[in-house]
């Protein structure tokens, strides 16, 4: 059974076994094993659990910062770390000069997705965990949702587990060029002083 199952949804278990280069569990151990309900009560939730991993692919460029990333979280029990060297581990590594690239979620990409289901699309920039300040446009790779986007291409499906909770994000679209993205706030200027040299004085009589 475990070997029908192969290739399904990776648990943390799997990822830990991924670090000791063990990079298999069965899909139908995930909601157990992310903390979820033995009893899913929604069916969207169990079509979840049993989702397929999408390939997904590296530019080789990002792959050495990345793998340590990965490895010095995981090593100090952080569950995205884990997550994250799982799919760093089981990922194809590709030139940064190949076409393929140019399609793929990497560091600096800007990514439309939705999660779930009724949830309007949203657009962010995927980057390292000290690019990732307030700026909401931003996600950081060492996040679930940023772990999860990856190396993903538009269409791929991917499940991921936050607080507890079973979601799952769709990629729309993928753009290595920053798109019009529209600031939550936007600075106001207001006018200094005028100079001296500005005032037109009293009108002659």
């Amino acid at each position: 059974m475990i070997r029908a199952l192969r290739g399904l949804v990776c648990t943390p278990v799997a990822f830990k076994q991924a670090v000791s280069r063990t990079a298999v569990a069965p899909s139908g151990l995930f909601s157990k094993l992310f903390d979820l309900p033995t009893k899913v009560g929604s069916l969207k939730q169990k079509e979840f659990a049993v989702q397929p991993l999408p390939k997904i692919a590296l530019a080789a460029s990002d792959y050495p910062r990345l793998e340590k990333l990965a490895r010095v979280a995981a090593q100090q029990g952080d569950a995205t770390g884990i997550f994250l060297a799982g799919e760093i581990d089981r990922a194809k590594i590709i030139p940064d000069e190949a076409s393929e690239v140019a399609s793929l979620v990497t560091l600096g990409s800007w990514v439309t997705y939705w999660i779930n289901w009724g949830v309007p699309p949203r657009t962010v920039q995927l980057v390292w965990p000290d690019e990732c300040s307030t700026d909401p446009s931003r996600i950081s790779v060492l996040s679930p949702l940023g772990a999860a986007l990856l190396g993903l291409r538009e269409g791929d499906r991917m499940p991921y587990s936050v607080g507890g909770c079973l979601n799952l994000v769709t990629v729309q679209s993928v753009s290595q060029s920053g798109p019009n993205v529209v600031p939550l706030f936007r600075r106001v200027t207001t006018a200094g002083p005028s100079s001296p040299g500005d005032d037109p004085g009293p009108t002659a009589a």
